[in-house]
């Protein structure tokens, strides 16, 4: 029974850190990325769809992106699109492609984006907390109907302890490579 509450922590734990690297990869950073443009919804046809599901994305220098919508008529739709994610690139487009040119960071925006990233790592070190906590009143519902004894209880709470330690640290890693990412591009 511990063994599954255990695994059950461990495998949610994890999916917020693989959450925090997706989420951190849409974040700028002064090179050019098809990542930062994963989370961008276009309005097509009244249906919220992904870029990269209308449109090929590519980085053919180091401060440029490229997107070559498969269909020309979402030109628009896919700038307008661009326009309102807060990522503060402005697109243009000959009729056939949408070039957007990554400007170089300004050290306010560097700060700004040091900021984001380090709300979205608080973000996920709490929902570790909570993966946690939830774990710990499974062991003491266990131990109150009497499946577990209380010497196991309390070394399952040690377990998601250290597993909560272990996940929290993986999180802050996370966060510092991407503050750097930010700091040198």
């Amino acid at each position: 029974m511990i063994k599954d509450v255990l695994q059950d922590a461990r495998e949610r734990m994890s999916k917020t850190v693989e959450a925090l690297q997706s989420d951190l990869r849409g974040i700028r950073t002064g090179r050019a990325s098809p990542a930062l443009l994963e989370g961008v919804k276009v309005d097509y046809y009244g249906t919220p769809t992904g870029l990269n599901q209308l449109a090929g994305v590519t980085a053919p220098e180091p401060r440029l992106l490229v997107i070559r919508p498969w269909d020309r008529t979402t030109i628009a739709a896919i700038e307008k699109a661009i326009l309102k994610s807060d990522l503060g690139l402005n697109p243009s487009n000959d009729g056939q492609v949408i070039r957007l040119v990554i400007p170089q960071l300004t050290e306010e925006r560097r700060r700004s984006l040091n900021k984001q990233v380090a709300k979205r790592v608080e973000e996920a070190r709490v929902s570790v907390r909570n993966i946690r906590r939830d774990a710990i009143e499974m062991l003491r519902d266990l131990e109150k109907e009497k499946v577990i004894s209380e010497d196991d209880e309390e070394d399952g709470g040690k377990k998601v302890q250290e597993l909560t330690d272990d996940y929290v640290k993986q999180i802050n890693e996370v966060g510092k490579a991407k503050e750097a990412d930010i700091l040198e591009g």
